[in-house]
């Protein structure tokens, strides 16, 4: 039997009027592909969307931060600590936290690196500390006080994963055994045609203007674009069922939820000013036994406005893959689907779904076998 290692996901997404990810100087973050600038959304900006959508899928949240000690100490507090002593108790965890002096802590208080744990971890390590409430009170005011906390539990909560780390991973040298190998694959979204953001020079009105006086209260600019973007993830399955120690019903509800999250989530950038809160148009699916393909190549050449972007950019992606299969040949794909806001079927994409839940349904039994039915 063939085993499912990879599952890749294609999209193409209209986005109209919009900034989802801007650089330093607030433009839309662009590449330059096939000698023409495109607007690209970073990886890092669409995963953490991603990210979050899945935590509230599973209902398991994570946190990555340098507040651990401030979290725990504000915890503290709540249940009636002194300012004193939870602030201790915050320096306790970073002080405990390996058998080498702990890791280091920065003149705010906060790790110079940033963790990424549970968020209930956070509760456990203030429960920790309140079992060792009186060894910690004795630290206060101390110059250099030593470790008050067990360093093998301290590491361990702080080392603890779940959904979203088994998923995204976690480096951290500093804690050995706490690194996770991530099994998303994220690439950066690029729109398919050349892109010339515009300016939008905007004013605000001072309501409470004397009736004599004329003008804005304030006055700027903006820089916006509007395209149609590629995206592409690869989800290591094999790696994800190692990072769960084999648990298929959790690999599959994982698979789920991150294939769901990938497919709606959306980057939070100037969408106040622009509301661009679209679905993708198209979705291709492959389940894959040989190793991951993005498509990204078939718009090296940009699409030229024909009936707009969008359709032109789908029979772009349609040519690409079909050519691809005769090319690398159809015996590493154990599945493939789409599904498409055409009615007019697509080749070289797999079967036709009728919509993305289905779509999701059939890639998950592909990815998994249903383990969880």
């Amino acid at each position: 039997m063939t085993t499912p290692r990879y599952l890749d996901v294609h999209i193409l997404q209209t986005v109209p009027f919009a900034n989802l990810n801007r650089d330093d100087l607030g433009s839309p973050k662009s590449l330059v592909y096939g000698g023409a600038t495109r607007t690209r959304v970073s990886s890092q900006c669409w995963k953490r969307a991603v990210r979050l959508d899945v935590e509230r899928a599973i209902g398991d949240p994570a946190v990555r931060t340098r507040r651990v000690p401030a979290e725990v100490a504000a915890r503290l507090q709540d249940r009636g600590w002194s300012e004193e002593a939870a602030i201790a108790a915050g320096a306790q965890v970073v002080l405990s936290a390996n058998k080498k002096d702990g890791l280091k802590l920065e003149d705010k208080g906060g790790t110079s690196v940033l963790l990424y744990l549970p968020r209930a971890a956070l509760d456990a390590l203030a429960d920790l500390a309140d079992e060792h409430r009186q060894a910690i009170e004795q630290t206060v005011g101390v110059k250099k006080p030593k470790a008050a906390l067990p360093v093998d539990k301290v590491g361990e909560l702080l080392s603890e994963r779940n959904g979203v780390i088994n998923l995204f991973g976690r480096m951290l040298a500093e804690l050995p055994g706490a690194g996770v190998a991530g099994v998303v694959q994220v690439a950066h979204a690029f729109t398919t045609h050349e892109v010339a953001p515009e300016i939008d020079f905007f004013t605000a009105v001072d309501d409470c203007l004397p009736e004599d006086e004329v003008g804005s209260g304030h006055m700027n600019s903006a820089e916006f674009s509007a395209g149609v973007f590629y995206r592409y993830a690869s989800l290591d399955l094999v790696g994800l069922r190692d990072n769960l120690g084999g648990d298929l019903a959790m690999a599959e509800e994982l698979t789920k939820a991150f294939l769901t999250a990938f497919i709606s989530s959306l980057p939070t950038g100037k969408q106040t000013a622009s509301a661009a809160n679209t679905l993708p148009d198209l979705v291709h699916v492959a389940v894959r036994a040989d190793r991951p393909i993005s498509f990204a190549a078939a718009f090296e050449a940009p699409v030229r406005a024909e009936r707009g972007l969008a359709a032109p950019s789908r029979e772009q992606l349609s040519h690409h893959a079909g050519r691809l299969e005769k090319l690398w040949n159809t015996t590493g794909i154990i599945d493939h689907a789409y599904a498409c806001i055409d009615e007019k079927p697509l080749t070289g994409l797999g079967d036709p779904m009728d919509s993305y839940l289905q779509l999701i349904e059939r890639a998950v039994t592909a990815a998994h076998g249903g383990a969880a039915a």
